[in-house]
Parts: C-alpha cells; structure tokens; sequence
C-alpha cells in the first residue's frame, strides 16, 4: 500500500487499483512500523493479519506481542491538552478472517490506587473508573462509530454513535473482551467479531480509529489523536479527529442472517383496571429476525414484539404545567435509532444530543419517539408485527420503519399503523442535510391519519461552530390553525469561551403523534455567553465557568409573553473530579388556564414574579460515596419553595456491589395552600460478572402515596441471548394496615440469539 500527498489528506491506493479513500492524517506506517504521526497530533495506524486467533483472556502471553512493535504515545485530553500522557499505553491492532482484534497493556504507577467500582454491563459508571475505549469509524466518514470499552475488572459497554454526540447506549452487539490486573497496571483483549459491525463490503478498507485511556485516580484522559479539552467525556465520541486504521482487510461477503426467538411467561394482578384481576397467566412468543442486505444496509423484521424486560421508570416530581418525558428501554426500537434524531432534539434515549443544545432541549418537539409505539395510558399494547430498514450508502443514511399494534380498550388503544421514514444525506466535512416523514393511522383521537413531514440542516465549522435548523409541519382532522415548526440555533463552543443563539417557533396546532411535545404555541428566543478560564499551576481547580443566559418566551404568534428568565451561574470543577455549583435565576411566567400543583392546591391564571437561588455540590464518582447534593430556594407563584435534592448518588460496598439512593423534597408555601412534594428511590444492584446482574428498585412518592418496587435479574448466558427474571409490584400507601396492592406482575423470560 502506497500512499500519496493530496491536499490535507493522503490517497490510499491498493496494488492493482485506482485510488479509493483519502487518510486524513499522517501517511501509512511502512512495515514493520505500525504508526506514523504528524505535529497536529493526528495518528494512522496500520493493522497487522495473523494466521490463528488470538485467545481471549487477557494476559498478553502470545508470541505475536513480542513479534510487533505496539502502538503508543498516547495525548493527553485532561488536565494538560496536548501533553504527553503520564502513564505509558502499550496497544496492539490485529485481525484475521473473522475478528478484528485490539489489545492493551496500560502501565500504572500506583496500580493500588485504581479506581475500580463497577462491573454492571453497559453502566455509565465504567467511564469513572480505569478504562480502555476503542471507537471505530468504519465508513470513513468522520461522524458515526461503534463504541467498546473495558475495565480492569473486564467491565464490558457497547454504544452505536450518530453524527458525533448521539449516543445510543442501549446498543449491543456480539464482541468479547478479558482484563487482568498485574504488579505494574492492567492488560486486556478485546475481539471484535466482523458480524457485529457494518461497513462498506468486503475486501481492503481504510476504518476511522480513535483509542481513549482514562486515569481515573488521576483524572486524567489520554487518546490515540488531539482531542481538545472543550469536548470533555464526550471528545471520543468526536470521530473527526480520530486516527486511520489501514492494512486491514475484511471476509467476502457471507449469508448475514440473525434470528433472536424468544418465549416468555407471566402472572400479573391489576386491581386498577375497570376490571380487575387476579393472578392472571400469559404465556407468548415471538422473534426478531435481523437480515443484511449489504454490510452497510440491514433489515430487521419483529413478530408478536414482547418487552418483559423492560425496567421500571424512575418516577419524577413534575411541578410545571409541562408534560415529562421518559426514555425509551425497549431493545427493539432502540436498534438505529439514531438515524431518527432530527433538529437537534433529544431522543429520549440516555444518549446525546446532535449539537451543544442541551439547555433548551427539553422544548424541543421530538418528530419520531418510538414510545409512543406500543405504550398507551401506562399500560403495554400489543405490538403484531413490524418492520425496519437502517444503514448507510454512501453519503446516504437511511432509515425505514413500519409496525402494527393491536388495540386495547382498558388504554383507550386503537388498533394502529405507525410509519416513519428518515433520509439523510452527508455534505461538507461534517455535515448533513435531512427529511423525516411520520404517519399513524388512524390518528390517536380515532380520526383520519395523522401526517408529519419535516426538514433539517446540521452545519459543522472547524472544531467550534454549529449551525443547527429545522422545518416541520403536520397534519390532522380538527386542527387547521398554525400546524408548523421551526428552529434556528447558532453554537460557539470552545474550550474558553461560549456563545449560543436560538429562536424556535411551535404552533398551536403541531401535532406530531409519533412524537413528543412538551408544550405547544410558543415561539422563544434564547442566548447564552459562557466564559470558562483554565487556572495556571493550580493544584485544587482545574477550570472555572462562569456563565450567563437570557430566555424570552412568548406565544406563537408573538402577543403574549409567556415567560423570562435570567440566570448566572457560576461552577467550579476540581483536579479531583469533584465540582461547585451556584447560580441565581430571575423569572416571569404568564398561566393562560389555572392548573392543579398538587391535590387541592390550585394555581390561578395570571402573571408571576420570582426569583431562586440554587447551591450544588457534586462528589466525583471514583469516591466511596458520590452523587450530586443540591439545595435551593426562591419565591413560587407567589409564595416560596425549599428543594432538596439527591441526584446520580452511589454508595460503593464493592466493585460487584452498590447502593444508588436518591431523593428530590420540595416544601411549597403558596396563598392558596401548602404542601410538599417527597419522593424518595434505592437502586440496589449486585453484578455477579459481567454478564450476570441481580438489580432491585424501590420508590416511595409520599405526595401520590404509591409505593413501587422491582427486582430483576438479567443473565446474557452466551453473548446476546439472555435471561430476564423480574418481579414488580406497587401499591397505596392510604391503605389501612398495610399498604394496598394496585398491581403485580412476575415475568420470565428467555432469548436466543442465532446466527448464520
């Protein structure tokens, strides 16, 4: 493999053909080197074919270590940009006709101080422990990667990354990976088998390649490549700057079949149905089949879709006129679901958004957000079948979905047909232009079909500059008034300085009904100005933020203010990995209607002042005991509120055990009543191995006197066919005596993943 100037970029050019794909970055390693760099920090890499699979246990032990020189000089991200990292990374890249293969031998100084405190697969946690991630980019294209990462105890997470932020960390797919700890750090293996991974066919390929090593007891983060210091956790997700992996070539191409059946059975109790029942047994099954068209374009069909392993939701205290929104959990839906993100607005995944607009987010209207499928009231509906069709040509994403649900009176469920069609198209260096199209039919009011058409722009500059719009509109029987949407927001974002601009618009008759709108007819205007100065040769805070936003929302058609709110803040994060928060918000809010805070509390309509003023202090997670403790007070639709909250808390007992507490205690004074607002949850888990967790959830809402618990056992006895163990109940505390049961269930549950 030769390799030639051209422009910022290198044709890479195999024997016998005509240049394909240009390295952006230094040129190839020459043999026996694996590694060239360049003085902007960039890095290629080249892989290395071996004759017989590695073993996959984390040792190291293999003459082929010895026979290849092993990739190093990792770049710090934190705390010193650009630096050479403190500790030394040995790593290996390999592959043969079935695995690609990345190995690491991470040094440490202190090894008795590594921070080690999970082993629950696919935990966020992990990243606040020791870890090794590899993201791979594997269409060349600088904006989508898959994501693996281990610990030294062989915690395993796998995520599917959209357009650089967009984080679907309930992806999996089939990969292994082993750790060992020794008296001079910790080594690991990962194979990553070509099956779980989608890229542009067979034979010889030039792969994105970025490798992230976090030292957590010394806050530190290294990579492969610069990644500068503004991207924070997020910097591996921002495969634009990841290295180039050449040399490797993948399997001809192969029947790429996957059938998952499973079989479940339940005794559920309901005692707050109009009918209810006792002890009732249901028995299903049904199957996903998952089939490549190409390497890069895969079809998913679902028959009789079950979700018994669903996990409860945590309950939130909701004290605003606006509706919650929670996250999607059901594995079927959250399959590519990436590809949907549209605008900027938040999939509701746990993932990322697609731009830095996570402070207005939340108002954003999400045009596809799959809970809407299969969900009614609170209560499960059938889903019969369905259908999907996700992946990448060329600079072409595309994503299809059909599916059908059966109706369910008792959730005033209709039987429903729900469509959405997502098209998108990569221009300039990291950007993309977009449409999305949605349909149920009938609509939820049991009318004609509901209709959503929309379009969007994603415009990246440099390392700094985001442009971000959009353009929607819907259409339903009955509402004929400003059915549209549209958003505008412009992002600065460096590492010290920040400034954000924004104008969204939704009509009062936006009716997106495969999505989610937590308010209707408003149009807002919203700025942001961040300063964030980095201390020189301080030992105690490694960055201040000093920050300032102005949010002016009125009416859709401009008329009425509806609110304003000022706010500074000001945070300070430590070298340790703790951080200080306060800040001071002045607010104006107009209630067209009167609502009901709580029971026999109601707020009347009219205009609002108030002020608060809020106190945080989080504890970094690499403590025994972390989380985030914040306290606040201000005055509150003319009177005054307290709030107490415990938030992202964890008591570590072991790495296999921990407990999560949380709490959120409000205390209202209004002239029309007072009352409080408590609600109080535990999350006990307990993960055996990597593979084997037993979790059990209790939340107690003292203002809506229910109290729930859950426990649920998930067991992934080969690698990507589990068993699910899980029992819910919750009941009414008003009860006399002991609390009254409302509802319960048992469910068990088994897949099997096939693969042809």
């Amino acid at each position: 493999m030769a390799a030639a100037p051209l422009a910022d970029a290198r044709e890479v050019q195999e024997p016998g053909r005509a240049p394909s794909l240009a390295i952006d970055g230094p040129p190839a390693p020459v043999p026996p080197e694996v590694v060239s760099r360049d003085d902007r920090g960039r890095a290629t890499i080249r892989t290395v074919r071996i004759d017989s699979p590695l073993t996959i246990d984390g040792t190291l032990e293999e003459s082929t270590y010895e026979q290849v020189q092993p990739i190093g000089g990792f770049i710090q991200q934190e705390p010193h940009e650009g630096a050479p990292t403190t500790e030394k990374t040995d790593v290996w890249v390999f592959f043969d006709d079935v695995n690609l293969y990345v190995a690491a031998r991470c040094w440490d100084s202190q090894p008795e101080r590594e921070v080690i405190t999970e082993l629950r697969r696919d935990s966020a946690n992990m990243s606040q422990n020791e870890n090794f991630v590899v993201i791979l980019d594997t269409f060349y294209d600088r904006r989508n990667g898959f994501y693996f990462q281990t610990t030294p105890i062989g915690a395993l997470r796998d995520q599917a990354i959209t357009d650089e932020g967009n984080a679907n960390s309930a992806w999996n797919t089939v990969w292994y990976a082993k750790s060992r700890r020794f008296e001079g750090g910790w080594t690991m293996e990962m194979a990553i088998p070509f099956k779980s991974l989608r890229y542009n066919g067979s034979g010889p390929q030039v792969w994105g390649i970025n490798l992230r090593r976090t030292i957590r007891w010394k806050n530190e983060s290294a990579f492969l490549t610069r990644v500068p210091a503004q991207w924070t956790g997020n910097g591996i997700y921002h495969v634009s700057v990841a290295g180039t992996l050449v040399g490797l070539e993948t399997p001809a191409s192969s029947m790429n079949l996957e059938l998952k059946p499973y079989v479940v059975a339940s005794l559920t109790t309901d005692n707050t149905t109009p009918a209810p029942s006792t002890n009732q047994f249901g028995k299903n099954l049904g199957f996903d089949v998952k089939y490549g068209l190409s390497r890069s374009l895969i079809a998913d069909a679902s028959y009789n879709t079950d979700f018994a392993q669903v996990e409860e939701d945590l309950q939130q205290v909701n004290l605003t006129r606006f509706n919650l929104q929670f996250p999607e959990k059901r594995d079927f839906f959250l399959e590519g679901q990436g590809v949907y993100a549209f605008g900027g607005a938040s999939l509701g995944t746990g993932g990322g958004l697609l731009n830095q607009g996570w402070d207005t987010a939340g108002d954003i209207p999400v045009l596809f957000f799959s809970r809407q499928i299969g969900l009614s009231e609170g209560q499960a509906v059938p889903v019969i079948a369905g259908g999907r069709l996700t992946g990448k040509v060329n600079r072409y994403t595309i994503g299809l979905l059909n599916i059908e649900t059966g109706d369910k009176p008792s959730a005033g469920a209709l039987r429903s047909n729900f469509s959405a069609a997502r098209f998108k198209r990569d221009i300039l260096r990291k950007s993309s232009i977009g449409i999305i199209a949605t349909r149920r039919g009938p609509s939820a009011g049991g009318a004609s079909d509901n209709l959503v058409v929309g379009t969007d722009l994603n415009l990246s500059f440099f390392r700094t500059i985001t442009l971000t719009g959009y353009f929607a509109k819907t259409q339903t029987d009955g509402r004929k008034g400003n059915d549209t949407s549209y958003r505008t927001r412009f992002d600065y974002n460096a590492d010290r300085y920040g400034l954000a601009l924004e104008e969204t618009m939704v009509g009062p008759d936006f009716n997106p009904e495969i999505g989610f709108v937590r308010r209707y007819d408003f149009a807002r205007t919203y700025a942001l100005v961040r300063f964030s100065p980095r201390p020189k040769n301080n030992r105690l805070v490694r960055q201040f933020n000093f920050q300032g936003t102005f949010d002016h929302v009125t009416s859709a058609d401009r008329t009425l203010l509806e609110n304003r709110d000022a706010k500074a803040m000001f945070t300070t994060e430590f070298h340790s990995g703790d951080s200080a928060q306060a800040d001071y918000t002045q607010s104006y809010e107009f209630l067209p209607r009167k609502f009901t805070i709580a029971p026999g509390v109601v707020v009347p309509v009219g205009g609002y002042d108030y002020h608060k003023s809020n106190i945080s202090y989080s504890f970094g997670q690499q403590r025994p005991f972390s989380g985030r403790v914040a306290v606040a007070y201000g005055t509150f639709y003319g009177g005054n509120k307290t709030e107490v909250n415990l938030r992202s808390s964890r008591a570590i007992l072991t790495p296999r055990i921990a407990v999560e507490p949380g709490l959120s205690l409000n205390w209202v004074d209004l002239p029309y009543g007072d009352f409080s607002a408590r609600l109080l949850n535990a999350r006990i888990v307990a993960a055996l191995t990597p593979y084997l967790a037993i979790s059990s959830l209790v939340q107690f809402n003292a203002s809506a006197h229910t109290l729930s618990s859950s426990v649920r056992l998930r067991w992934e006895y080969t690698p990507n066919s589990e068993l699910f163990l899980v029992y819910s109940d919750g009941r009414n505390t008003l009860a006399s005596g002991a609390a009254q049961l409302m509802n319960r269930s048992i469910a068990v549950k088994i897949t099997k993943l096939v693969r042809f």
